[in-house]
């Protein structure tokens, strides 16, 4: 088989190898899937560069989310079977970015019938992250105003998507015309290209001074440090991950005075302590996707060969929605 794979640590498309090895052996309820869908996160970005919460022993194969058919079981594995259709997160060192990966069979979900594998596979981590985000952790509730930086990227547009569905009046943060056109296609009620004017401003004006009820920042640096300036009384800013590059070093006092919430959310630590939550939300995704509600965006497929040069524009921040590897 081929995959891509690291045996040093450095920019993606400088120490991405596109190389041909065995196919991997499924160990203890574990499965092995051939890879019909792979999406880039930043995570696989972030791997690439030794700076990822976790370290695979190189060489490894990345690629932490995909939608694969199941090909063979390991041991102690029950309730899947040969060919069912599966997403989920890789276990690495056998993540997606191949033609086989491998699965943990307790955390492997059923791909949604009305998604294609692409979207299937998106809905596992931006979708999961954005939905404990804004209902488990933030609390979102109808009419509320949500506030999402980086709205056209893979967790900002699925979070605009279900603050939408939870009956939110959603401000969308982005980039550029082009991203701003994306985010009003994905249904925000008010789009703020950050090139040309001051979201802090936008949001006060729209909530006649009060501010967001919940922020969803997965930028961190000065976009967290803005967002404290119209945050409503008792409102949530929810931390996602810090792709601007700078991690934010929170005014603990102006929490206290103006009474709102920092809410941190690591989405992979429920697979491990409450998995059953997991397999609850993924089937509440399933319905929304179902009805139309939400469809993860899909901006770009590419092939094996060009997956290296992707990984790098997402890293470079020069991609929106999910870019995602498909078998040819």
């Amino acid at each position: 088989m081929y995959a891509w794979q690291l045996t040093e640590l450095g920019s993606p498309r400088d120490v991405l190898r596109l190389v041909e090895i065995d196919r991997p052996e499924p160990g203890p309820g574990q499965l092995v899937v051939r890879v019909l869908a792979s999406t880039v996160n930043f995570p696989d970005v972030l791997l690439c560069r030794g700076e990822y919460q976790v370290s695979p022993e190189l060489p490894f194969t990345p690629g932490v989310e995909l939608c694969g058919e199941v090909v063979e079981l390991g041991s102690e594995v029950s309730g899947v079977s040969v060919g069912d259709h599966v997403i989920g997160g890789a276990a690495l060192p056998h993540g997606g970015f191949g033609e086989y990966a491998v699965i943990q069979a307790d955390r492997a979900l059923p791909a949604p019938e009305s998604l294609s594998p692409a979207e299937g596979a998106s809905l596992y981590i931006g979708y999961q992250t954005a939905w404990f985000g804004l209902h488990r952790r933030a609390g979102l509730s109808e009419g509320e105003t949500l506030l999402v930086h980086a709205a056209a990227g893979g967790t900002g547009s699925a979070a605009v998507q279900l603050g939408k569905a939870a009956g939110s009046r959603v401000v969308a943060v982005v980039g550029g015309p082009d991203k701003a056109a994306i985010a009003r296609e994905l249904g925000a009620d008010v789009v703020v290209d950050r090139h040309r004017e001051d979201f802090v401003s936008v949001v006060k004006d729209l909530t006649g001074g009060r501010g967001a009820d919940v922020v969803y920042d997965p930028v961190g640096g000065e976009t967290y440090t803005r967002s404290t300036k119209c945050i409503a009384f008792e409102g949530r800013i929810l931390v996602i991950g810090f792709a601007g590059g700078t991690i934010p070093t929170p005014g603990l006092n102006h929490a206290l005075i103006k009474n709102y919430s920092i809410l941190g959310l690591h989405w992979g630590l429920y697979t491990e302590r409450a998995p059953q939550a997991v397999v609850q939300v993924h089937t509440e995704l399933r319905r929304l996707a179902a009805e139309g509600a939400v469809r993860p965006l899909i901006s770009e497929k590419v092939s094996l060969e060009n997956l290296a040069d992707a990984v790098q524009r997402v890293g470079d921040g020069h991609t929106v929605g999910r870019v995602a590897l498909v078998r040819q």
